[in-house]
């Protein structure tokens, strides 16, 4: 007989879990990124940062991506493993094959900025807490935040949200007033879903 009160022992994600898991995560941030392009905004973490040094410097912004990352993969391999530091570099690589692919085959016409701000906002939130249950993420910031929920309990979407302000803040000297409100708003949707929607107390499957 089936019970319902009991909870489950806890399961290992097998490779087709995960496997589907990087597959779905990163489809999910890649139509994100479809609507942050309809309406000419941009994103938080380590791309943000990028992007707003590149202006301030001059420099490129996949030269400044590529930098700025590097750090962080250490920390992967160092504190996660070498299982986890694969795996991000695996959603990277998806996630850059699907914002290079969906564009060929569908356009996002017409959407109103604050509509598209928050949509990208849900589907990077999805995204990304998909990518975290199956042990990896996009890289940058989001290595050390997963890294401090797991070791430490501060939970990771405050903690990439704390650095978004951080980004942003930096982004009104360089860019129009209007585009960085409605991109942090998208910021701030996508990581309040990750600080209320990835708890281990409550997703127990590894």
């Amino acid at each position: 007989m089936v019970s319902f009160i009991e909870s489950p022992s806890p399961e290992k994600h097998s490779p087709f879990d995960d496997f589907q898991g990087l597959i779905v995560g990163t489809l999910l941030v890649a139509l994100s990124v479809q609507f942050l392009q309809a309406v000419d905004l941009f994103t938080g973490q380590i791309a943000g940062l990028s992007l707003v040094a590149a202006k301030a410097t001059g420099l490129t912004f996949g030269a400044l991506f590529f930098v700025l990352n590097l750090p962080f993969y250490v920390i992967a391999y160092l504190r996660m493993g070498w299982f986890f530091t694969l795996k991000t570099f695996a959603a990277v690589g998806l996630l850059t094959l699907w914002t290079f692919l969906l564009p060929q085959v569908f356009e996002i016409a017409t959407v109103h900025p604050l509509v598209g701000a928050v949509l990208a906002g849900v589907t990077a939130g999805a995204g990304l807490i998909v990518l975290f249950r199956h042990g990896a993420t996009l890289g940058g910031v989001g290595i050390v935040a997963v890294w401090l929920q797991d070791a430490k309990g501060i939970k990771a979407g405050w903690v990439q949200l704390g650095f978004d302000v951080f980004v942003f803040g930096l982004a009104v000297s360089f860019f129009d007033l209007n585009a960085v409100i409605f991109s942090l708003i998208g910021a701030a949707v996508t990581n309040i879903m990750i600080a209320t929607n990835h708890r281990r107390d409550r997703y127990i499957a590894r």
